[in-house]
């Protein structure tokens, strides 16, 4: 089965913010890097990726992330993520993810720190 998984853009103030509605496999691939695509075009330079707190990851999905990350870093924008699962986080730091991303609790936190 396909996954669902739908990346929804929000604007708050000068930070946009993609809401990740699913699980992080490869078949996540698609919508999240459309919608960082799209808010990169659109000259975004503070992003904030949520994740819902039940959500799935595999090693596709960290793969997602890190294309996301490195390809923000490349233009200059300020990634954070917001409310990953303590699961997210310790494979996020496994894999090195920390260096180009904060990594946050809630939403207000991350919007606070830019």
């Amino acid at each position: 089965p396909r996954n669902s998984t739908k990346a929804h853009i929000r604007l708050h103030e000068d930070i946009a913010i993609i809401d990740i509605d699913g699980d992080l496999t490869p078949d996540a691939r698609e919508a999240v890097e459309t919608a960082h695509k799209r808010i990169s075009d659109q000259g975004a330079r503070k992003v904030i990726l949520t994740f819902q707190p039940d959500a799935y990851i595999n090693s596709g999905g960290i793969a997602v992330i890190i294309n996301v990350a490195i390809a923000g870093t490349r233009v200059g924008q300020a990634i954070r993520l917001v409310q990953p699962s303590e699961h997210f986080q310790k494979i996020f730091t496994m894999v090195g993810l920390r260096q180009y991303v904060g990594i946050f609790s809630n939403e207000d936190d991350a919007l606070a720190s830019f």
